[in-house]
């Protein structure tokens, strides 16, 4: 997969709901035109007009083409909004105040009651646990109250004319002409990215993850039955690996002169290892043994620490936001009657604007210690960087790329 990043402090690399890792390339800033930045109406016609022989080559028929995108317009919000996506420009205690809030718990419980025995069906199917269903059905379009109201075609073109991104939007374009060529959807709407249906997926994500579970010959997600779309979730979950019966991570506590170098995605020990290490569940039990895992601090030292095993990369699969990943797994827990997350989170910092993260990376870069790049993207090697740096200052190595950091570095 691609690389990880911070989710709650990413900048515009976000990556969108269902996106294939090799479609993750971000072209730098300088390589996007000033029109395309700026956009037009008049410009995107003439983008489609370039298109057009490449989505036919790609077996497109031409008629579709012509009748699906005549009149198409251009939308720079849409442009705004994968620009600042929430999952990458709040912090994590900000996001998960909406994204696992009181109403949305007990909507869930609601939710799965009326739902019952459709979930327990593609549970014992998929083997993906009715719970996880639910919360990703839950963020993704309030448990189908709101699929999104923006033409998919016209989201599409207008984030690939913009440039940003242009060959994995190109690329889903296309699916989504195939889409309505075939008759398959009758009002193609959904979100800003172009994302649709109970549990949004990407036009790709249809092509190859769909499934009929209700057997009436289409694979459905748009409609008001909820059963096709939860299905293909299942069905998405499974295929990325998704192993029944285990958590996706849960809430830990580390001791004081916790080594805080170990706290990274890319660090995996035995759960024995993790015991003898002094760490402990939030209640201050012994860790269950779920295999091999390890340790994240996605609101740095101060905040909520997580054990977090494979199928926490699985649902990274959907959206590589920590916040979002962890969002999914702690409603599903609450859905199961769970408890709320015990710590506190350091709520008087705040999240570092792009132009902060920039320079952020700039000034570690020139005091020595390499993030990667100059993107606003809080990576690996960018947490690497910031975790060098605090060891160097005497400060405890969390890799948190806040205020105080930047301030240091300054």
């Amino acid at each position: 997969m691609g690389e990880r990043v911070l989710g709650f402090l990413c900048c515009v690399a976000a990556v969108l709901i269902n996106e294939p890792a090799a479609a993750q390339t971000i072209l730098p800033d300088a390589a996007v035109t000033t029109e395309a930045k700026m956009g037009t109406q008049a410009g995107l016609e003439a983008w489609v007009q370039d298109f057009r022989p490449r989505a036919l080559v790609a077996g497109v028929p031409a008629a579709t083409f012509d009748a699906a995108l005549r009149g198409v317009e251009f939308n720079p919000k849409v442009v705004e909004r994968d620009r600042n996506q929430n999952e990458f420009t709040k912090t994590i205690w900000d996001y998960l105040d909406t994204a696992v809030s009181e109403d949305r718990v007990a909507l869930g419980i609601k939710a799965m009651a009326r739902h019952r025995d459709l979930l327990s069906r593609i549970e014992a199917e998929f083997g993906v646990e009715a719970e996880i269903l639910a919360a990703v059905w839950g963020l993704e379009s309030a448990y189908g109250t709101f699929r999104g109201d923006l033409p998919v075609l016209g989201s599409l073109a207008t984030l690939a004319y913009e440039g940003r991104r242009a060959a994995f939007f190109e690329a889903e374009l296309i699916a989504a002409l195939k889409i309505v060529g075939g008759g398959h959807v009758d009002r193609f709407t959904g979100s800003w990215a172009g994302a649709s249906g109970h549990t949004q997926f990407m036009p790709s994500s249809w092509e190859s993850f769909a499934v009929d579970f209700d057997g009436d010959g289409r694979r459905n997600l748009w409609g008001d039955d909820p059963a096709d779309a939860l299905a293909s979730t299942a069905n998405y979950l499974r295929h990325w690996g998704w192993q029944t019966g285990m958590p996706w991570g849960l809430e830990v506590r580390l001791p004081d002169g916790f080594d805080h170098d170990q706290t990274t995605e890319r660090v995996v020990k035995p759960i024995a290892d993790w015991q003898a290490m002094g760490i402990r569940t939030a209640t201050g039990g012994n860790l269950p043994d779920h295999g091999p895992g390890s340790i994240l601090l996605p609101g740095g030292h101060r905040g909520a620490a997580f054990l977090i095993f494979p199928n926490f990369q699985v649902i990274e699969r959907y959206n590589t936001a920590d916040a979002y990943v962890i969002a999914i797994g702690h409603l599903a827990d609450l859905l199961k009657g769970g408890p709320p997350i015990a710590a506190t989170w350091p709520r008087d910092l705040r999240a570092l604007t792009l132009d902060e993260r920039k320079e952020l990376q700039d000034r570690l870069g020139r005091a020595g210690f390499d993030p990667g790049g100059v993107d606003g993207r809080m990576g690996p090697k960018t947490i690497a960087a910031v975790k060098a740096f605090q060891k160097a200052r005497g400060l405890i190595p969390d890799g948190y790329p806040s205020l105080e950091v930047l301030v240091l570095l300054r």
